[in-house]
């Protein structure tokens, strides 16, 4: 940020309603453009550090936006690789079962003879 803040008083260029006299016209116009000049630069310099910083903030939000972008693609591809381990898991242990239920069937039918 700029080191010229912005004040009231620096940005005041006019200071006076007197009347000034033919003569020292000149150098009242004279005082009031150097102030004038002072305020300009002022407001300027902030102007181009508020400049900067929006585009700064502007390409922070355009990373940002593009993280957010790979995140939800790799969360997608979390959430499928969840859902099929689950299947697979649900898949087992219907298969485990089954294959009990066969083992017990055969036990009984040995025990029988």
């Amino acid at each position: 940020m700029s080191d010229m803040k912005l004040t009231n008083e620096k940005m005041h260029t006019f200071d006076g309603h007197e009347k000034i006299s033919f003569f020292k016209a000149g150098d009242k116009l004279t005082e009031f453009g150097e102030r004038q000049n002072e305020a300009n630069e002022a407001l300027a310099l902030n102007v181009n550090d508020l400049i900067k910083r929006v585009c700064a903030l502007e390409e922070k939000q355009l990373k940002n936006e593009e993280i957010m972008r790979k995140v939800a693609t790799e969360l997608s591809a979390l959430k499928k690789e969840l859902d099929r381990v689950r299947l697979s898991d649900k898949l087992n242990t219907s298969a485990i079962a089954r294959l009990d239920k066969a083992i017990n069937m055969v036990s009984e039918d040995e025990t029988e003879d």
